[in-house]
């Protein structure tokens, strides 16, 4: 693929987690690329010839290099510009561990929790996996942040997961769900001035329209 000097293409769902995060330390990172918003019933051509796997998010780099995989894209991004150096606290405080648990253990029960009749599962069971998960970190949060004072790269990772996990069942969430500091650490999130910026809506593209940049401006 010949892309040599041009801007980074981004193809992304806006709903989905994974393209969710990727936007979000692209934006922190302040790498800017072109936003190709996908359908993901008519997925574009494009993109499936990038990556065979058909799932968002795929970015494909200026130099022809396909990165499509969410983890990927923003350890990239944050090899670009790390302004508030999370790489370095990443590693220094063994969050890759957690992370691991939220993207295998978590991702594995959230989906049969919440698409239940889909993977034939029983979802309170399922459930109950994802509330211990947040348990162990319910006493972590006491600062807001998983990072402490600020969202750190382990937050904008996970919170995607945990929100996804709150739209399964709203009511028993906010209602039932004894987790007040992981409860305040979500609400934190979507009130995020950061997270508002990346979950703009935009139109599925089509080939021959007009190039969007993605490149929020943060404050």
């Amino acid at each position: 693929m010949n892309q040599t000097n041009k801007t980074p293409v981004l193809y992304s769902f806006r709903r989905c987690p994974f393209a969710m995060r990727a936007r979000l330390v692209l934006a922190i990172c302040g790498v800017a690329c072109e936003l190709r918003e996908v359908a993901l019933r008519d997925k574009p051509p494009q993109m499936l010839a990038l990556s065979s796997k058909g799932e968002v998010p795929v970015l494909l780099l200026g130099d022809g290099e396909v990165l499509d995989e969410s983890r990927a894209i923003m350890f990239w991004a944050l090899r670009q510009n790390d302004p508030q150096n999370w790489l370095e606290s990443f590693h220094e405080w063994g969050d890759a561990e957690m992370l691991d648990v939220f993207d295998n253990a978590f991702k594995h029960n959230l989906d049969r929790y919440k698409y239940a009749t889909r993977y034939n599962a029983e979802p309170i069971k399922h459930r109950h996996v994802c509330e211990s998960i947040l348990t162990d970190l319910e006493q972590t949060l006491r600062e807001g942040w998983l990072a402490g004072a600020q969202a750190g790269l382990l937050d904008v990772a996970v919170l995607p997961f945990v929100r996804q996990f709150r739209i399964a069942a709203p009511a028993w969430f906010d209602d039932e769900l004894d987790l007040p500091n992981v409860k305040a650490w979500l609400a934190r999130f979507l009130e995020w001035q950061t997270f508002e910026a990346v979950m703009q809506k935009y139109t599925s593209w089509q080939t021959g329209d007009t190039p969007i940049l993605f490149n929020p401006k943060l404050d």
